[in-house]
């Protein structure tokens, strides 16, 4: 990849996580995760053009927070400067997790089993919250890095 689009992807990345950083995007998105069954549940296309448009969009639909003190804000800014960092932490394995209890309550939503897709997606929204607080965490400890004075 070309240092330009490398810039651009960036200025792309910054500008997303600057809008969905709002509590309204971020709580929005968690609450919307069991919507992503419904698709595959009905087996209608329709269903999925409307949850999809709405997870492309939710991100950006919301304007950028006043401040930063949200938890939810700070955990979305944690994230980004994750992905930027990409570190093998704790953090890895609590969103493979979360992916893998998706992908369960997908498969569970599609053999239209109730109560292990509702249990997949409690176990996915449970684990994305651990995600936040590591997100969280790992904000602080970045902040704190680049704030503190080079040891003499």
């Amino acid at each position: 990849m070309t240092s330009n689009s490398s810039r651009g992807l960036a200025r792309l990345r910054r500008a997303v996580f600057a809008r969905h950083a709002n509590p309204w995007s971020a709580w929005s998105r968690w609450a919307s995760t069991p919507l992503l069954l419904v698709p595959m549940w009905t087996r209608r296309w329709s269903h999925a053009a409307v949850v999809g448009a709405w997870m492309a969009l939710n991100p950006v639909v919301f304007p950028e927070p006043a401040d930063e003190h949200a938890w939810a804000t700070r955990a979305m800014l944690g994230e980004e400067q994750w992905i930027v960092d990409r570190p093998r932490d704790a953090a890895l394995g609590v969103n493979i997790a979360a992916t893998v209890a998706g992908l369960l309550a997908l498969v569970a939503a599609r053999r239209r089993r109730p109560v292990p897709a509702g249990t997949a997606t409690a176990a996915q929204l449970a684990s994305l919250l651990v995600y936040w607080e590591l997100m969280n965490r790992y904000l602080d400890r970045h902040r704190q890095r680049n704030t503190s004075p080079p040891d003499s």
